[in-house]
C-alpha cells in the first residue's frame, strides 16, 4: 500500500489507515478487525483514551502484541471522564497529559506512541504548557511526535506558530471542504492533515439515502440541504470512470492533496474494513475528476473560532 510522509517526521503512513473508534467493545472482534487490516497492508491505527473509557487502547495494545514493529499507532489526550463515567472535562494541563500518557501507554501494551495527539482544544487553553508537557515526553521518549485534532483555525494557527506539531487531524470531505483554507500554509511548515471523515456520515456513498436521518433530511449537513446532497452525489456518479464507485471517488478525493497524510475510516466489520480499502487502494482519480468534484462542491470557510 502506498504510503506518506507525516508531515517532516520520519513516520510514512498507509494511505488508509484504521480509525479505531467504531471497533466497539467486543475485544476479540476489534481484534480480528485490526489483524485484517494490518494484513492489508495498513500501518496507521488511530485510537484515544476517551474512546469507550480506555476499552479501545486495550483492544489495540492486544491486537498488536508481538507486532508492534512497523506499526504506527497514535492516541490522543485532553478529555478527561468523571468518577462516575458519565460525563467528560476538558484538561488540556501539564499534569493531566504527563500521567495519562503513562495509562494509554499501559492499555496499549507498548513502550511509546509514536503521535500522541491533543484531543481538541480552545483558544483559552494554557497552550504553552501544554506544548511544554509534549516536548518533555518527546526527551523521555515515551512519545516520538505529536500533533493536535482539532477544527478550530486559531487554534491550529497557535500550535504551528509555538509547536513542532507534525499532523493536525481535521474532518475532510468532499461535503467539508474547510480545511483547504490551511492547505497553502500547511504545506509551508511541512505540517500533515489526517482527514478523518472522508464519507461524511455515509452521505458521501452509494447508500446515500439509507444513512440521511431525520435530521439531515430536515436541516441537511453543514453548508448543504438534503436535495443538495442528493444532488452532489448524482454529480459525482455522472463523473465515475468504471469501477469507481461514489464512496472510493469520497475516499480518494482527500488525497489527492499531498497535504493528507492519510484518511482514517472506521470500520465496525472485517467486510467493511475490507471494502473500505478495496475502494481507496484500487481506484484513483485524475486531475480533471479532482478540478470537475471542485465544481461542483462549496469551498466553505470556517466561521467560528477566528481571531
Amino acid at each position: 500500500m502506498k504510503k506518506s510522509q507525516l508531515g517532516n517526521s520520519d513516520l510514512y503512513l498507509s494511505e488508509i489507515g484504521l480509525g479505531c473508534m467504531s471497533l466497539g467493545t467486543d475485544v476479540e472482534k476489534g481484534v480480528r478487525i485490526i489483524h485484517e487490516a494490518l494484513h492489508r497492508g495498513v500501518n496507521f491505527l488511530d485510537t484515544a483514551d476517551l474512546y469507550d473509557f480506555g476499552i479501545n487502547e486495550e483492544i489495540v495494545g492486544k491486537a498488536i502484541k508481538g507486532r508492534r514493529d512497523g506499526l504506527i499507532v497514535a492516541t490522543k489526550v485532553g478529555n478527561r471522564w468523571n468518577e462516575n463515567k458519565d460525563s467528560w472535562i476538558w484538561d488540556p494541563s501539564a499534569k493531566y497529559i504527563k500521567a495519562e500518557v503513562k495509562e494509554s501507554l499501559r492499555r496499549l501494551q507498548t513502550d511509546y506512541i509514536d503521535l500522541y495527539q491533543l484531543h481538541g482544544g480552545t483558544i483559552d487553553d494554557p497552550i504553552d504548557e501544554t506544548i511544554a508537557a509534549f516536548e518533555d515526553l518527546k526527551k523521555e521518549g515515551l512519545i516520538r511526535y505529536y500533533g493536535i485534532s482539532s477544527i478550530r483555525p486559531n487554534v491550529i494557527n497557535e500550535f504551528i506558530k509555538k509547536s513542532n506539531i507534525v499532523s493536525i487531524m481535521m474532518q475532510y470531505s468532499l461535503l467539508d471542504r474547510r480545511p483547504e483554507e490551511l492547505f497553502p500554509l500547511l504545506k509551508e511548515k511541512q505540517i500533515s492533515i489526517i482527514a478523518r471523515g472522508p464519507l461524511a456520515k455515509g452521505l458521501l456513498t452509494e447508500k446515500m439515502k439509507d444513512k440521511a436521518n431525520t435530521q439531515v433530511i430536515e436541516k441537511g449537513y453543514l453548508d448543504y440541504s438534503y436535495g443538495e446532497i442528493v444532488e452532489v452525489n448524482s454529480k459525482i456518479k455522472d463523473l465515475s470512470i468504471a469501477p469507481q464507485s461514489i464512496n472510493s471517488i469520497a475516499f480518494r478525493y482527500p488525497l489527492f492533496s499531498e497535504t493528507i497524510a492519510a484518511i482514517i475510516p472506521g470500520a465496525s466489520t472485517i467486510e467493511q474494513l475490507r471494502e473500505n480499502i478495496q475502494e481507496t487502494t484500487n481506484n484513483q482519480i485524475t486531475k480533471e475528476q479532482y478540478e470537475k468534484l471542485q465544481a461542483i462542491t462549496k469551498s466553505s470557510i470556517y466561521q467560528q473560532h477566528r481571531f
